[in-house]
């Protein structure tokens, strides 16, 4: 690969980098970042049910997850860990609908110790992210990225991680790639109960023993050495 090129590996050695600065900014609430329903699988396909993503938005994550987590000798791809379906569920859940976010503005620019700063929720966020994202993809290489090849998407994604990349009537694209780069990271080692990290993969690609409260017992015993265990998810202490 390219010294240059896009690193799809690189993120499960550290967080977003220029993440906090990327979410100071602000833009007005889009009416069409409100929620819709999502669309029903055909009926026999073997595609994934999902709850808050509609079919074009479910294109547009299955790619980016499968293209950041390919299939080799690490791990099986994004969509086989279930990254899309944990998304999915976040974006449904609390967190998707900005519970825990203060979202009365008044909506003025700020500082990057001042966090969030969109009058948008999680949810909506990605809705009008995503669809700003294949707009700018249809107007740079004339289809959208769940329909590019490989070296379209990977040259996409570093525009959008380095800035370069300006929606046209969507949200920032700094803010939008940096969340969504987050949520990947979130489902790729969270509990397989959020429906990531499906067969624990990734906790046994890095050597994590999982609910790490029932190995406290061999903290001292294996002080300076490796610790090889089966890792233990939250779903299998009940």
């Amino acid at each position: 690969m390219k010294k240059d090129a896009f690193d799809r590996r690189a993120f499960l050695k550290g967080a977003v980098a220029g993440g906090a600065a990327a979410v100071t900014v602000s833009i007005p609430r889009p009416a069409e970042a409100q929620q819709t329903p999502a669309a029903p699988p055909a009926a026999g396909s073997s595609s994934p049910t999902y709850t808050w993503l509609n079919a074009d938005e479910a294109a547009f994550i299955e790619a980016v997850v499968d293209h950041m987590i390919p299939a080799d000798e690490l791990s099986p791809k994004g969509t086989e860990l279930g990254l899309n379906i944990y998304i999915d569920r976040a974006l449904a859940g609390g967190w998707g609908k900005g519970e825990r976010l203060y979202l009365q503005g008044p909506w003025k620019q700020g500082v990057p110790s001042q966090g969030y700063q969109l009058p948008l929720t999680p949810a909506a966020l990605y809705r009008a992210g995503i669809a700003a994202a294949n707009a700018s993809c249809v107007k740079s290489y004339g289809k959208t990225f769940d329909k590019i090849g490989e070296p379209q998407r990977e040259e996409f994604l570093l525009a959008l991680r380095g800035g370069k990349v300006e929606f046209e009537n969507g949200p920032p694209a700094r803010v939008f790639y940096a969340t969504l780069y987050a949520n990947v990271m979130e489902g790729m080692f969270s509990d397989p109960m959020y429906g990531g990290n499906r067969n624990k993969a990734g906790w046994k690609m890095i050597g994590f023993p999982g609910v790490i409260a029932v190995h406290y017992q061999n903290v001292e015993k294996y002080r300076d050495k490796k610790y090889t265990v089966d890792p233990v998810g939250i779903s299998d202490m009940s």
